[in-house]
């Protein structure tokens, strides 16, 4: 295992981008980036030593946003296909946090549930170069994915749970011709995590159109979430983790979808890597591969140990 820095500039540090890393892709000259607490998403280059050089992209400049540019977007997952920059929403709603300096309000904090709008997308942007990203389209609001979910029998009742309460959760995405993967962190069911197989078609006016039917995938992850999604040849690498708020385990799988199994037992899918994490720290979160079957990892919540003094970040890159 190797580790490789991350840089990233002062307005990313102030905005906590480095230490909330969520979904990563390669590009020809570098790294595509993206953090959960943002409605923005980064692109790193290839120094010769660290990816820096960051340029960062206002999500709201390249489509219309439901809630409009400020409030964050929950981007958790990234792809890169047939020219195209491809971005997640978690598409999930959240419950909001205890604060140890309010116990008194703990009780009724527990009991807010809030919809953000901004979570509830899904964009694909077209690239003019390796570097630049122009104006896409975005499938969200009342055509989006939560309104062709809401009578499922397996998942419509989850959509009503925020996604860390093992709720619908969006955590991963791939894109392999015109497959769309969604890898779901939650629900889990008895289980089973799920991952959803879509196709969109453009509607004109900046809009996606989601076709139906679409597909689900039940994978035997021994009671695990879909946390990240990655391509590689005819298979796509699962990073597997925690539905709930826990540290761990975490470890990365090989599922082959072109056997076309709806229900994937345990037998069909290959564990790579079993990844370290920490005690509240180091949780593994995105995956990419890299030239010469080298696997990178980023973490969300990094330990002390891998911040930099340049105001970077470190992620792992193993050897598959």
């Amino acid at each position: 295992m190797e580790q490789v820095e991350l840089r990233f500039d002062q307005a990313s540090r102030a905005a906590q981008t480095h230490t909330n890393l969520s979904a990563i892709r390669p590009s020809a000259t570098g790294l595509w980036i993206a953090g959960d607490e943002t409605a923005t998403f980064e692109h790193l280059a290839w120094t010769g030593d660290h990816f820096g050089a960051q340029r960062t992209f206002e999500l709201a400049d390249h489509v219309d946003l439901p809630a409009g540019p400020v409030d964050e977007a929950d981007i958790e997952g990234l792809a890169r296909a047939d020219g195209h920059l491809w971005l997640a929403g978690s598409h999930s709603l959240k419950r909001k946090k205890v604060k140890s300096k309010d116990p008194a309000k703990a009780a009724d904090r527990l009991a807010t549930v809030v919809r953000e709008e901004n979570r509830f997308i899904l964009v694909r942007l077209p690239l003019l170069d390796e570097r630049t990203p122009g104006q896409g389209a975005i499938l969200s609001g009342g055509q989006g994915l939560t309104t062709h979910l809401r009578d499922d029998r397996h998942l419509g009742a989850f959509l009503d749970l925020p996604g860390k309460d093992n709720g619908f959760d969006v955590e991963g995405i791939a894109v392999v011709s015109e497959q769309v993967y969604l890898g779901l962190r939650g629900p889990v069911l008895r289980g089973w995590a799920v991952v959803l197989e879509l196709r969109l078609d453009d509607a004109g006016g900046g809009r996606l159109r989601l076709r139906e039917p679409y597909r689900k995938h039940f994978l035997d992850l021994d009671g695990l979430g879909v946390r990240d999604l990655c391509p590689d040849g005819d298979s796509l690498l699962v990073l597997a983790g925690p539905t709930m708020s826990l540290d761990g385990p975490v470890r990365v799988v090989r599922w082959r979808p072109g056997r076309r199994r709806d229900v994937v037992p345990a037998g069909e899918l290959e564990t790579v890597l079993e990844l370290k994490y920490g005690a509240g720290c180091d949780h593994p979160e995105g995956l990419a591969l890299l030239a010469g079957g080298r696997l990178m990892v980023v973490y969300d919540s990094p330990s002390p140990a891998r911040v930099t003094p340049a105001g970077g970040v470190l992620a792992d890159v193993f050897t598959l």
